[in-house]
């Protein structure tokens, strides 16, 4: 215990003297539009997650300082974590012997345990990260699977929800995360009363300064199919998951979540895993392989293209943070020290700053931009551009020749160029006339030769990211 006060002692200090700088910009926020996030002054943000569901359950804060520094290089800005957590979070306790609730009652929580809650949040402010902080795992509401035990009712979520809404209403870097992997209803079951009331208890206690979302459980499902209309929730979320095999239409549920009444942001908050066994649910039996750093960018690519607000990456071993202390659940390949490091993890960091590069607030998605060339699942190409004419992007995820419509882009001379998402390379094709339809052929062809083309305005004197440019004639593409 001694370890963990000096550690919070140092926290402290770290946040007092570098973290604030991260949070100028104000509170997080919804974009004038409704589609994506920003902060109060109407700065752009991006978000990118990592799933780390078991971090307070499961490491020890030297460890969790290490997977903050790592997550951060990279580019991840949030982190999405359970405090009642999954893997009989209730019962078992954390490294430092603590559980989090007395009595298994949510209305009694063990100070000690919510201590070691509060450093792990202020670290990740000091390192400039949110914590998509879920109050509980689904399985405490709705078990269905998993080891639960159900602890909540409509009484004693609103009772819970007021009492962390309040313990955590100054942090800054806080997104709330209702759910957990568990629908709001199903069938003549509704649980929504209860998560409601755990919602109107967080803004009570927050002076409503909250922003709320909800995990929903996997299968192309959405928050939008259940609680779109619900006062409380900010931004949709999506779990196109790990059970749906290969290429599921990602860009389908983005689209739909996108054009809803009321106006919300959405995002793939848990789309197929690193390293994940691609066989469904519930076998998870690694006899057809596994998701490995393409099936990641065409999924996430794909989400954003689409009208996304941001995307959340997961690694299989890291979620679960898997080592020799702890038991393997659904056949991971690796410990979670080496899995932090896997290709899927830097590439999803260049989708951020291709993101970045460019106005990200008034992004449109149009499949229009897409003559010729498109293709079906794992060849489905997605197209955005902004509003104002500036630039269009293109995320062709198998190697062809396409016909782009350029019309959208308003000038005479376009400046085209190709982005590799696999390594942050690019490729200047330099100045060209703007046709209103051009033939494209990509760099390289054929199965796991993705590319991502973008067209700018030449008024607009754009650059593409300084990583590993090069420069080729005109006569590297088809006009």
């Amino acid at each position: 215990m001694k370890k963990i006060l000096l550690i919070l002692l140092l926290t402290n200090m770290v946040t007092f003297v570098f973290g604030q700088n991260n949070w100028y910009h104000g509170k997080l926020t919804i974009a004038a539009n409704g589609h994506y996030l920003c902060y109060e002054d109407g700065t752009a943000f991006f978000w990118l997650g990592d799933t780390g569901w078991e971090l307070f359950h499961r490491l020890k804060l030297e460890e969790i300082s290490t997977y903050f520094d790592n997550r951060h290089q990279k580019g991840f800005n949030v982190i999405q974590a359970a405090i009642l957590a999954e893997m009989d979070g209730l019962r078992k306790p954390n490294h430092y012997g603590e559980i989090p609730l007395k009595n298994i009652d949510p209305t009694t929580p063990n100070e000690k345990y919510f201590q070691f809650v509060d450093t792990v949040v202020k670290l990740a402010s000091a390192k400039g990260l949110y914590m998509g902080l879920l109050p509980t795992w689904g399985d405490k509401v709705t078990q269905l699977w998993g080891e639960g035990p159900v602890v909540f009712n409509p009484e004693n979520a609103y009772t819970y929800g007021l009492w962390i809404g309040k313990r955590y209403k100054d942090y800054k870097n806080i997104i709330w995360i209702l759910g957990g992997d568990r629908p709001p209803m199903r069938d003549s079951n509704d649980w929504r009363p209860i998560w409601s009331n755990m919602a109107k208890g967080i803004l009570k206690g927050t002076n409503h300064n909250a922003l709320i979302t909800y995990h929903p459980w996997g299968g192309d499902r959405s928050t939008s199919q259940y609680i779109h209309n619900e006062t409380w929730l900010n931004l949709n979320m999506i779990q196109s998951g790990h059970g749906g095999g290969h290429d599921v239409s990602i860009w389908n549920l983005i689209q739909r979540d996108f054009n809803l009444k009321p106006t919300k942001p959405t995002l793939d908050a848990e789309p197929n895993y690193e390293d994940h066994p691609v066989n469904p649910w519930p076998t998870w039996n690694p006899e057809n392989g596994y998701y490995r750093d393409y099936d990641v960018r065409k999924q996430t690519y794909r989400s954003v293209f689409s009208g996304a607000c941001g995307v959340t990456y997961g690694h299989h071993s890291v979620w679960q943070f898997w080592s020799p202390r702890e038991e393997k659940i659904n056949y991971p390949d690796r410990y979670w020290t080496d899995a932090v490091n896997r290709p899927g993890a830097f590439q999803v960091g260049y989708l951020k700053m291709l993101i970045e590069s460019r106005p990200q607030l008034n992004r449109i998605p149009d499949q229009s931009i897409i003559v010729n060339g498109q293709g079906e699942k794992g060849e489905y190409i997605c197209a955005f551009r902004d509003s104002v004419g500036s630039y269009e992007m293109v995320y062709i995820p198998v190697g062809k020749v396409i016909t782009v419509n350029t019309s959208f882009v308003n000038s005479k001379k376009l400046h085209a160029w190709w982005f590799n998402p696999r390594t942050s390379e690019s490729i200047d094709l330099d100045i060209i006339a703007n046709k209103g339809t051009i033939d494209f052929k990509t760099p390289t062809l054929g199965f796991m030769n993705d590319w991502v083309l973008i067209i700018d305005n030449t008024e607009f004197n754009y650059r593409i990211l300084n990583l590993k440019r090069k420069l080729i004639n005109k006569t590297g593409h088809n006009i």
